[in-house]
């Protein structure tokens, strides 16, 4: 391993800590803020901290154009406001390892989609690890009992995580379509702006009804901690990973996030897991990193 190689390995196994980090302290967050307040709040305190980098780096190409507005508000809408949505709502509701492990799914959802919108093909392994991911989500999702399946007794928190891990993926489409307009860094400042400005109205209302004295700081620092970590920072350790060493390499490390968010839950949350449900997780786990390697 080079000394490049060995300290992007390093650098992603800090982010994926930090993505990891997210579900935790979106967990303690929810308990007193609702989602609308959470997800503004990452989006704006983001947005402070990566456009004013992005106008640095970026020099006279920063602003946006006017027929490349459309293409922001869709991730906006779609991936920040649409996906965080749902993140906060089921961590009301389910625990914050059952919802990584739901979450983990995402990739396989991107690679399905993306056969649809994107005219990507899958192969019949590909299709194979989809399946396979697909049980152990069901497995998960049930707590390994299938009764619950038939009866449609599931876990509201559950079905909102999965939900939410459609619209990530559908979000990571449409940045597939809408790359050739954009820098990586130009597209995600705007689209947390953006995704700022549509949240801004709900969550005046909202903040307007907070008791600051009973709810005290605890809440805001899991915020700030989700806007800075995993947003601004995890999203710049990607990048440059990517670009050291390689989409495939760098999207490896991903399949980790399920896997420090159950210690974390565990550790910091008194989380007690299911033990057959590390089983499905693994099997989830497995079948994204086994649909990676596969050539296309």
């Amino acid at each position: 391993m080079t000394p490049i190689e060995r300290k992007m390995t390093l650098l992603m196994l800090m982010g994926t800590v930090f993505w990891a980090g997210a579900f935790i302290t979106g967990k303690m967050g929810v308990y007193l803020l609702s989602p609308i307040v959470l997800t503004f709040l990452r989006m704006a305190i983001a947005t402070l901290i990566i456009f004013p980098f992005m106008v640095l780096k970026e020099k006279k190409n920063w602003k946006i154009e006017r027929t490349s507005v459309k293409y922001a508000l869709a991730t906006a809408l779609v991936g920040m406001t649409g996906y965080h949505l749902f993140f906060f709502y089921a961590l009301k509701y389910t625990d914050a390892s059952k919802a990584a492990m739901i979450n983990a799914v995402n990739p396989l959802m991107t690679a399905v989609l993306a056969t649809w919108f994107v005219g990507e093909k899958l192969s019949p392994r590909k299709i194979f690890f989809i399946l396979t991911a697909l049980l152990g989500v069901i497995l998960t999702l049930t707590n390994w009992n299938i009764q619950d399946i038939i009866h449609f007794n599931l876990n509201k928190g559950d079905l909102l995580m999965l939900v939410g891990a459609f619209l990530w993926a559908s979000y990571s489409v449409i940045v597939r379509k809408v790359m050739p307009y954009f820098t990586p860094l130009k597209l995600t400042s705007y689209t947390f702006l953006f995704a700022s400005v549509i949240t801004l109205p709900f969550a005046i209302l909202e903040i307007s009804k907070l008791d600051f004295v009973a709810i005290g700081w605890m809440p805001f620092l899991a915020v700030l901690y989700m806007a800075i970590f995993p947003s601004v920072i995890g999203y710049t350790i990607q990048q440059t990973a990517i670009k050291e060493l390689g989409a495939g390499k760098a999207a490896l490390f991903i399949n980790l996030v399920p896997v420090f968010s159950t210690l974390f839950a565990v550790a910091f949350l008194g989380e007690t897991l299911y033990k057959l449900n590390l089983v499905s997780g693994g099997l989830i786990i497995g079948s994204v990193i086994l649909f990676n390697r596969q050539k296309t």
